[in-house]
């Protein structure tokens, strides 16, 4: 699978209160971030040095983002199994995001050389 190193900055997740509303900072990143909303909170993924932590419950920094590069199919099967179970079995934990068009992982800085590693010996090449 083609991989991608987005940007070469850090990010940071943070959690808010399900009834947040979009944060002002939010619309003024020109790079990847997301937001989720579900029943129990709003997650924001944004690079930590945009963040405004006024509302955050909690905040996790210190990530890099891999895409998967081009468009995904939705009828493809374990696009997210052939990474995350070789960096599960060398203890790296990620945090997944989907869009439409593809994936993206997050994983902690601390093992980014490891996480290259792992998925390069998996047959998997980095742009």
């Amino acid at each position: 699978m083609q991989l991608k190193l987005l940007d070469s900055i850090d990010y940071t997740i943070l959690k808010l209160p399900a009834h947040a509303e979009i944060p002002t900072f939010f619309y003024k990143i020109d790079t990847f971030k997301s937001i989720t909303y579900t029943k129990e909170e709003c997650s924001l993924v944004v690079p930590t040095a945009t963040i405004e932590t006024k509302e955050a419950l909690s905040i996790d920094s210190n990530w890099f983002i891999i895409q998967v590069v081009g468009e995904l199919d939705f009828s493809l099967v374990g696009i997210l199994t052939q990474l995350a179970n070789p960096l599960a079995e060398n203890l790296i934990s990620i945090f997944a995001l989907s869009t439409y068009n593809t994936d993206y992982l997050l994983i902690k800085n601390r093992d980014k050389e490891k996480a290259i590693h792992v998925l390069s010996q998996c047959g998997h090449t980095f742009q």
